[in-house]
């Protein structure tokens, strides 16, 4: 058996613990609810009983490597500190990793959860084999992470890759970060819903009106499951998803210039409503896409035949190839997994 590393993800709703060996295998993988109301310590309880467990019982035939956290916020690197901790209420201006690490008496890394997410895509992903990339993660908001050299980047102080505070819509929506017009109030699964009621609320989207008037949990998906079945309203509503997220990445594309940017989180199921703007905007708005777009460039590439082409497109140099994520939900607990061996 090789030496492993663990993985966590850990969210405001679920905690996710795997052990991964040294090659890439998920060993064994455990998944846990976050109690948020039981507090903090409950919850790093919890989460250091199943790295003692899963690392005490795969120790017997290889060499536990340390751990690697995945967290959704701001975390001082130097530190360990969570300085902004989203969806994680009590774990703002918390030194995390040293209570982590004392409590396991073992190596913890303390990283972004998008980050840990484009590393894993880059690691194990549609992105393998491809050193240099960039992912957007498309959920309640968009966030972000750069790998460059295999490595995460992460700037001067661990917050490259806020993707979703760029601003796309000059004096548009205001953002919880303080700015006006952040992408990720036009082309997030949150935006997608407040356009949707916008839409209703105009009184010329009756089959939106319908679908939440009678949907307790009406969000991205319903909106999706009435743009492919025709209804126009919804379908507008994509267009203007497409045309926002098609903005973002060509500022990504012309400044960064990256050889694949890989689009994961769960709005990105939604990819054949909003691609086909998406890609229209981007190849009007960046010059270095317009000159190095792949020939076919909605091709979904979320399967695994067509993720190989998109990586031998990206090796040749020749092509900048925008593509879906294929790893899921697993890719923060690879990513996690993998930054605990890697990290300096």
């Amino acid at each position: 058996m090789p030496d492993f590393s663990i993985g966590v993800d850990l969210g405001g709703t679920n905690l996710r613990i795997a052990a991964v060996s040294a090659p890439g295998e998920m060993l064994e993988k455990v998944t846990l609810g976050t109690k948020l109301a039981l507090g903090r310590d409950h919850i790093i309880d919890e989460m250091c009983s199943a790295i003692q467990r899963l690392s005490g019982k795969y120790k017997a035939t290889g060499a536990f490597l340390g751990a690697g956290i995945g967290v959704p916020g701001l975390i001082d690197l130097q530190t360990g500190m969570m300085r902004k901790a989203v969806n994680l209420p009590g774990w703002e201006n918390y030194p995390a990793r040293a209570e982590i690490e004392r409590r396991l008496s073992a190596r913890v890394v303390l990283e972004n959860d998008a980050r840990v997410a484009a590393l894993g895509e880059q690691w194990l992903g549609v992105a393998r084999g491809v050193p240099n990339m960039a992912m957007l993660t498309l959920g309640t908001g968009i966030g972000g992470g750069i790998v460059l050299g295999e490595k995460i980047w992460h700037g001067m102080n661990g917050m490259a890759g806020e993707f979703g505070h760029v601003t796309v819509e000059p004096e548009g929506y205001p953002c919880a970060c303080g700015n006006r017009g952040c992408s990720e109030r036009y082309a997030s699964a949150s935006a997608l819903l407040r356009m949707a009621r916008e839409a209703v609320a105009s009184g010329q989207a009756p089959s939106l009106a319908g679908a939440a008037s009678a949907d307790a949990e009406f969000g991205a998906k319903s909106i999706y499951s009435l743009a492919i079945q025709g209804d126009e309203a919804a379908r507008r509503i994509f267009r203007t998803f497409g045309r926002y997220l098609g903005i973002l990445l060509a500022d990504l594309v012309n400044v960064l210039n990256l050889e694949m940017y890989v689009i994961g989180g769960g709005a990105s199921s939604a990819w054949d409503a909003f691609a086909p703007t998406m890609f229209e905007e981007l190849r009007q708005r960046s010059i270095v896409y317009a000159a190095t777009a792949p020939t076919d460039p909605l091709r979904d590439s979320s399967r695994k035949e067509e993720g190989a082409s998109a990586q031998t497109a990206s090796r040749s140099g020749q092509e900048t190839v925008i593509t879906r994520a294929v790893l899921g939900s697993d890719a923060g607990l690879y990513g996690a997994a993998r930054v605990a061996v890697t990290a300096v």
